[in-house]
């Protein structure tokens, strides 16, 4: 089991928030704890929002307990009933996240029963800020999430994995099963992957010149999500078709091995060369043996068609010859967009695959 960084940044804030509200003497230092762990959030521009949120949390919570405990009193079944008129409250303004923060507060409030109860409201009140504070601190301190960087390499070792599936299974030495089993997991890791560029997304660049560089990477990321999409569409369909793709003729199945082996090393170069371990170039190779690839593909498809046209069972590969096309279309968008950012942003520092983050 690996610990991630924001396991430790929570027990640093909660450290944090202890310690500070000892320091001052704040009694009952333990709900700076309980805030700073409900403040934690996995990207700085998330723990600003939280702050935001659970500052408004605190105070109407706050707000609610000392009314209720000036009119009714500290009978439980007010405090219980100041909760339900709370989440109610906080339901209608669909601020859910903070609905643990603002019930802390009631409760923390509404247990007192002496005297100098104002006093005590605002002493509880500070002492759990204090907790929402520790944690915006230490997520804006220490270890800054790097969001870009694991983006990059999860989406690197998604795309491997389905290439290498993709290899076996157009030379038909993949078990079925077990391609089915695997299939599954790579639509769950594509569902992470967009989570993470969600997170990469929210990452705020507070130098000018930065967010164009930002704004060109957020492109071309999330065209490397669509391509690898494709990616994972053929494999798909490669998949449930693979039965009849054995029944075509040879030089059909030749012709769609080609040009998937072509598109397969031209996928693995474009990743390598946005991290600058290949070389740009406009009109490489690679892409120009893609392109007459599948210009042989779509000729060996019509052949195949016009010759058996008459057969019903001919239309089901239509939708597999569409997505490699289509996949093709999108490492050559993926390439351009690449190359575009390399001639504007030429100072942009690479990866090194030794720093790789997980």
């Amino acid at each position: 089991m690996k610990l991630g960084a924001r396991v430790f940044k929570t027990g640093i804030a909660i450290t944090l928030a202890l310690f500070l509200a000892k320091l001052l003497d704040l009694p009952s230092p333990v709900f700076a704890g309980i805030s700073a762990v409900f403040a934690m959030q996995p990207t700085i521009y998330r723990t600003y929002l939280s702050l935001v949120e659970q500052l408004q949390a605190n105070i109407i919570g706050a707000f609610f307990a000392v009314i209720i405990v000036l009119i009714f009193g500290h009978d439980p079944f007010f405090v219980g009933l100041t909760a339900i008129l709370v989440i109610a409250l906080f339901l209608k303004l669909r601020l859910e996240s903070t609905i643990p923060v603002a019930l802390v507060t009631v409760i923390a409030i509404m247990e007192y029963t002496g005297d100098g109860f104002i006093q005590f409201a605002l002493i509880r009140f500070s002492t759990i800020l204090l907790g929402i504070l520790a944690a915006f601190f230490v997520n804006l301190v220490f270890i800054p999430p790097k969001y870009e960087k694991k983006l990059y390499y999860k989406i690197v070792d998604n795309t491997e994995n389905i290439l290498k599936w993709i290899r076996m299974n157009i030379r038909h030495v993949s078990e079925h099963h077990l391609l089915k089993e695997e299939i599954e997991k790579f639509k769950e890791n594509m569902i992470k992957l967009d989570q993470l560029y969600l997170m990469y997304k929210e990452e705020r660049d507070y130098f000018p010149k930065n967010k164009y560089g930002k704004s060109r990477k957020l492109v071309l990321y999330r065209q490397m999500i669509t391509t690898t999409n494709r990616a994972l569409e053929t494999l798909k369909l490669l998949h449930r078709l693979e039965n009849e793709l054995q029944h075509m003729p040879m030089e059909f199945q030749q012709a769609i091995r080609s040009e998937l082996d072509c598109l397969l090393n031209y996928h693995e170069q474009i990743l390598l060369k946005f991290i600058g371990k290949i070389k740009c170039h406009p009109d490489s190779e690679i892409a120009t043996e893609a392109c007459n690839s599948r210009k042989w593909l779509v000729e060996a498809f019509n052949n195949h068609y016009l010759k058996r046209c008459k057969e019903a069972d001919n239309y089901h590969l239509f939708p597999l010859v569409g997505i490699i096309i289509e996949y093709s279309e999108q490492l050559e968008h993926l390439d351009t967009l690449i190359d575009s950012f390399k001639n504007y942003h030429k100072d942009e520092q690479s990866f090194e695959m030794s720093e790789q983050e997980v």
